[in-house]
């Protein structure tokens, strides 16, 4: 059978094309922004590794949320850090010396965004928006997962001495309430977090994540 409807598909105009590949260059620095977590060999981690991770934990419970659209879910895994390209990442027990961090990165979203077709940027920023303000069940689970993965990698990172699990029993609790397997998924969590907690003495201030 011929594949007639291929011949419909109007290709991308050449500026578009032309500036989405810049688009996609300029994204490209997100994999050197690094975060304070560790991985399991020691290396610190990427803002890219860590959205990577979300999307894959999203896609592995995606039959739990059979209510969301997971398209949606997984856009928003994808773009939720995005504007830390620029500026880098504020760990969350620093985000209080930083109250405009949600204004800087929105910007610097759109800055990133200025060579994308008009109607591309526009769903990405309504996308981050509906994130950074948990307005949707779907921005909301995505909320608690960011804050799960977070704390997964956390306790299974080759981490300083002076590392804070105590920080990460609070963290992003408020997210919790989404969706039942988020409560779920953090008790085991937590529990692995105490048990890394009293194995550490505590050394005074830590690196933490936003």
């Amino acid at each position: 059978m011929t594949r007639s409807s291929s011949a419909t598909i109007n290709p991308m105009a050449p500026s578009d094309l032309f500036g989405t590949l810049t688009f996609l260059r300029e994204a490209e620095r997100l994999k050197s922004v690094l975060r304070s977590a560790y991985t399991s060999t020691g290396q610190q981690e990427s803002t890219a590794e860590h959205s990577w991770r979300l999307c894959l934990m999203a896609m592995v419970f995606e039959s739990e949320f059979a209510n969301l659209d997971f398209g949606k879910v997984l856009k928003m895994c994808v773009l939720h850090d995005l504007g830390e390209a620029l500026h880098g990442d504020i760990p969350a027990i620093l985000q209080h010396q930083s109250p405009n961090k949600s204004e800087q990165e929105r910007a610097d979203l759109q800055t990133l965004m200025q060579t994308l077709p008009a109607g591309v940027a526009d769903v990405f920023l309504a996308l981050w928006d509906e994130y950074e303000n948990a307005s949707s069940p779907e921005a909301r689970i995505v909320k608690g997962l960011d804050k799960l993965e977070t704390i997964l990698q956390h306790n299974q990172g080759d981490n300083p001495p002076d590392f804070d699990y105590g920080f990460n029993l609070g963290y992003g609790q408020k997210y919790m309430d989404a969706h039942p397997l988020l409560r779920q998924i953090r008790g085991l969590l937590d529990a692995d977090t105490s048990a890394r907690q009293a194995s550490t003495a505590p050394l005074g201030s830590q690196r933490q994540e936003s």
